[in-house]
């Protein structure tokens, strides 16, 4: 019996924030601000996910590999909602880039057919 590689969890944290950034885009299909994920929200979704909660990988970390590697864009929210003096959150989206490169983890995957 073959044993299998543990997962590599910087790959794995990134494709679950793929994962993530490509829900809210398609649940939210045609609301723009809906489509996006700030940082804290992210990292929330991602708090149960082993190789975070295990502390293997830190979500703004993560996030910062895909924005360079243009899997995800940033941008500050075009309409804030309100007038707080706080500073403005950027936002996260998935880019047809990143969407390209879920689909080819889908297919590269060990899948039991």
């Amino acid at each position: 019996m073959l044993s299998e590689a543990p997962p590599d969890p910087v790959r794995s944290t990134l494709v679950a924030l793929l994962q993530q950034l490509n829900r809210a885009e398609s649940i939210n299909e045609g609301r723009t601000r809906e489509q996006t994920l700030e940082l804290a929200e992210m990292e929330r979704l991602l708090s149960r996910f082993w190789a975070v909660e295990q502390g293997q990988v830190k979500v703004p970390v993560a996030l910062g590999l895909l924005v360079r590697n243009g899997l995800v864009k940033a941008a500050l929210p075009t309409n804030p909602g309100s007038s707080t003096a706080g500073p403005s959150r950027a936002v996260y989206q998935i880019t047809a880039e990143g969407k390209a490169f879920l689909v080819e983890v889908q297919k590269t995957s060990d899948r039991i057919p």
